[in-house]
């Protein structure tokens, strides 16, 4: 299938095609290193730039989006915007909260949050002010089959016109007029703040999707009717968070901790519950720790979770959990405790005598990662995990731990 795309700049009169032979270049170099593909010669009759530019974004999609990445008939924009796309995983997990009638991605892109959630609903639309991603969105969404209607236009004029909807969702650029990343709402395009209200006149509900960066108190007392606020960490890496909105809605949002690609389940909690909840602080180091995932971690739930998972948390300001007996079902990795000590220039001849390289955490301690490494003269390593962190009474301390044991860490996925 030959596609007519010609990128921004590109000065050419012709149009740019994945022929056979192009596609044939593609396939067999989809491994080659880009820079240096670039200094030999191509096939006769391949389109040299958009081969390059096409297995680039293969390898950076290949673990991102890996059933667009091995689909040999899409064609991918430049790298800016591959990197600002959603992952396959963080694209359906948010398809699965959406249903209804009728959909309209706001803020297009490269589509890859449009086809997903698309599947959800009858109706689908598509907005997207830079041409040629509309261009690119069409040829592949007809290569997906997707029934999806391309609207080349901003979406402040795209609400002026369009019928209402059940669902908006928006993934607003974070970037400024130079191109550096931003994290405040108000820093987003299109402007989320002024438009909010906008949006829930034409939609029950509007889904925002925003930097893991964001501050979540703040986004809060900026956006109105959050019904809920999920926290989307992939494989142990906070991705992006998703604010709900429902019209009408004036209850507290339900706060959702997810991380994908993992067999973590999903913990789910309220603010109120948060404050409410008893703090139970530790007296001692027991047999495993506990280390929360991202997710939780950025969503603010710490006393909860040592209620509900039957934990006890080593310092009020530490973020570490400690058990007597080993609790599988707890949102993050675990570790068996081998050894602890109080922190002092003797311990790297008594607690790590043995200890050549380690991973090191530093968790509520006055030192950093760097600075405790060249302190214990300890290289980067696996088998031994090191935390460093403050107990109850402001003991500085040290915890040998080792991941716990693969029959015991089967049900997490770590």
């Amino acid at each position: 299938m030959a596609f007519p795309y010609r990128p921004r700049g590109d000065e050419s009169e012709e149009d740019l095609n994945l022929n056979d032979t192009t596609r044939q270049f593609i396939r067999e170099n989809l491994n080659a290193d880009v820079p240096t593909l670039a200094l030999k010669k191509a096939p006769v009759g391949t389109d040299f730039s958009l081969a390059l530019r096409q297995i680039e974004a293969r390898q950076l999609l290949r673990k991102k989006v890996p059933s667009w990445s091995e689909n040999e008939d899409l064609l991918f924009p430049p790298h800016l915007s591959i990197e600002q796309c959603s992952s396959e995983a963080s694209a359906k997990y948010k398809a699965s909260l959406l249903q209804g009638q009728s959909f309209v991605d706001l803020t297009g892109g490269l589509g890859i949050d449009t086809y997903f959630i698309s599947r959800q609903f009858q109706q689908a639309d598509y907005v997207e002010r830079q041409t040629e991603l509309c261009e690119l969105a069409r040829y592949n969404f007809d290569v997906l089959n997707a029934d999806i209607k391309v609207w080349n236009e901003t979406a402040e004029d795209y609400l002026k016109h369009c019928e209402p909807k059940d669902c908006i969702f928006l993934d607003p650029a974070r970037r400024d007029a130079y191109g550096r990343k931003t994290v405040s709402i108000s820093d987003c395009t299109p402007d989320v703040i002024d438009l909010q209200e906008k949006f829930l006149q034409k939609a029950e509900k509007v889904m925002i999707k925003l930097s893991p960066m964001l501050d979540i108190s703040q986004a809060l007392g900026e956006l109105h009717h959050v019904k809920e606020v999920h926290v989307v960490a992939v494989f142990n890496e906070c991705k992006e968070l998703d604010f709900i909105m429902e019209r009408g809605y004036q209850g507290e949002p339900q706060f959702v901790c997810a991380n994908l690609l993992t067999l973590q389940a999903k913990l789910c909690f309220t603010r109120e519950e948060e404050r409410n909840c008893p703090s139970r602080i530790a007296d001692t180091v027991l047999n495993y720790l506990y280390e929360p995932n991202p997710a939780v971690m950025k969503a603010g739930c710490y006393k909860l979770l040592a209620e509900r998972f039957d934990v006890l948390k080593l310092h009020k300001n530490s973020n570490l959990y400690t058990s007597e007996q080993f609790n599988p079902n707890f949102p993050g990795r675990i570790f068996k405790v081998e050894d602890w000590t109080p922190y002092s220039k003797k311990i790297k001849q008594t607690l790590l005598s043995d200890v050549a390289q380690a991973s090191i955490a530093v968790r509520n301690f006055p030192l950093s990662v760097a600075e405790l490494r060249k302190i214990l003269k300890i290289g980067d390593g696996d088998a031994i995990y090191l935390f460093a962190t403050t107990l109850k009474g402001e003991k500085k301390i040290i915890i040998r731990t080792k991941k716990a044991a693969s029959d015991e860490t089967a049900s997490l996925g770590v």
